[in-house]
């Protein structure tokens, strides 16, 4: 039995337990979405606020091609089931961020670089405020990659990110970034994010294997803030008053990655029991814009490598190969003043020729119901997926989305 779970349990019950919560039924003065409790010490040296989030997803998949068999692929999963833990210490300007995922999608992946165990923490660091607009992230996060990535899977539009960050993301991985704000006349923004991260992802015990990854991305908002970081969030839950617009690029590289897709991916195994190592390329652009209930976003995504087929010093090929290739993704969505949104999504994935060369199309339809923005509601998506025009499928999903 796996002892990791019940010690997490208890340590909750714990720190419940120390704000009078745990052991008797107070009425606290908290709303729905707000988090299980928010705590502020007496001497007003550290906080605390705890939350929970749980995705149940349903999922039915039906092969194109052969409609006669009848034969549908149904699932029925807890897509995600999330602890987190924020607040500041000692100082306002001193944050940190504890997310732990218990899932199976979440802690599978382990391996001898994670010494075997399930990959429990999604992130760890802290946030050190150190002058007016400026602040640096040390620990295991997200790396300030595409912005479908970043935007957090409880905030989507729809069930799940789409193709594109399946195959191209950069997703999190443990270093140091360093992030800046600034403001050009009445409303123009410009944000620099930079991040060195060790290259192999998350929960990584025996690295660094091959080289450092370097990640960097610039945000332009030449109409000024979204509401609640509603650049964040997919779907104009806040029905932007005046048009809001994100533009943005990143560059990330990878040096000598020991992985098929930068820092996740499998890992590149030589026949004498080494790592193969080349240089990973991949960069992002991407736009959101948001008006009175609409909202748009478009990304794309290329990767390139120096040496993508993983090669033994005899010359043969090892059966690994880096996910090089390119991809769009476009979605629009209309909120109705019920909250019911309405919305729609086009992803294309074309790999070289080099990993297989296969081109992918799917068409998306989404409704989601907003019954307390993002922390509870219901959504569900259509999906036709072509691929290299001949392998074709229908996919139907519906995820019920609660987050105390």
């Amino acid at each position: 039995m796996n002892i990791r779970f019940p010690t997490i349990l208890v340590l909750i019950c714990i720190i419940i337990s120390n704000t009078n919560k745990c052991h008797s039924q107070e009425i606290i003065d908290s709303t729905f979405g707000k988090g299980i409790f928010n705590v502020i010490s007496k001497d007003s040296s550290w906080s605390m606020k705890f939350t929970a989030r749980l995705q149940f997803l349903s999922s039915s998949i039906l092969d194109a091609d052969n409609t006669e068999s009848n034969t549908i692929d149904q699932n029925f999963s807890v897509r995600r089931a999330r602890l987190k833990f924020d607040g500041f210490a000692f100082k306002p300007n001193f944050k940190y961020k504890i997310e732990l995922g218990l899932s199976n999608q979440d802690i599978s992946g382990g391996s001898d670089f994670t010494s075997n165990t399930p990959r429990i923490i999604l992130d760890a660091f802290i946030m050190w405020n150190f002058s007016p607009n400026w602040e640096l992230w040390v620990g295991q996060a997200k790396l300030p990659g595409n912005i479908e990535r970043v935007v957090s899977s409880g905030d989507l539009q729809f069930v799940d990110r789409s193709i594109l960050n399946r195959n191209y993301n950069i997703d999190r991985d443990l270093g140091i970034q360093v992030r800046h704000k600034n403001k050009i006349g009445d409303t123009f923004i410009i944000r620099e994010k930079v991040a060195i991260s060790q290259g192999e992802g998350r929960n990584i015990t025996q690295g660094n294997q091959g080289g450092l990854q370097y990640t960097g991305r610039l945000e332009f908002l030449p109409l000024g803030e979204f509401t609640s970081k509603g650049d964040y969030s997919s779907s104009d839950l806040k029905r932007e008053s005046t048009p809001k617009l994100m533009i943005s690029a990143t560059y990330d590289h990878n040096n000598n990655a020991v992985r098929s897709r930068s820092n996740i991916g499998d890992f590149m195994f030589l026949d004498d029991g080494s790592l193969f190592e080349t240089n990973i390329n991949t960069l992002f652009a991407d736009a959101i814009f948001k008006y009175k209930g609409f909202s748009f976003q478009g990304e794309y995504a290329s990767r390139s490598s120096d040496n993508p087929i993983a090669l033994n010093e005899d010359g043969t090929e090892t059966g690994d190969v880096v996910n090089v290739g390119n991809s769009i993704n476009l979605q629009a969505g209309y909120l109705l003043p019920s909250n019911i949104e309405f919305s729609s999504r086009y992803t294309m994935i074309r790999l070289d020729n080099i990993a297989g060369g296969t081109d992918t199309s799917q068409y998306t339809l989404g409704v989601s119901k907003y019954i307390v923005g993002h922390k509870l509601k219901v959504q569900s998506d259509l999906s036709y997926t072509a691929i290299n025009g001949k392998e074709n499928n229908w996919m139907f999903r519906a995820q019920l989305d609660v987050h105390l």
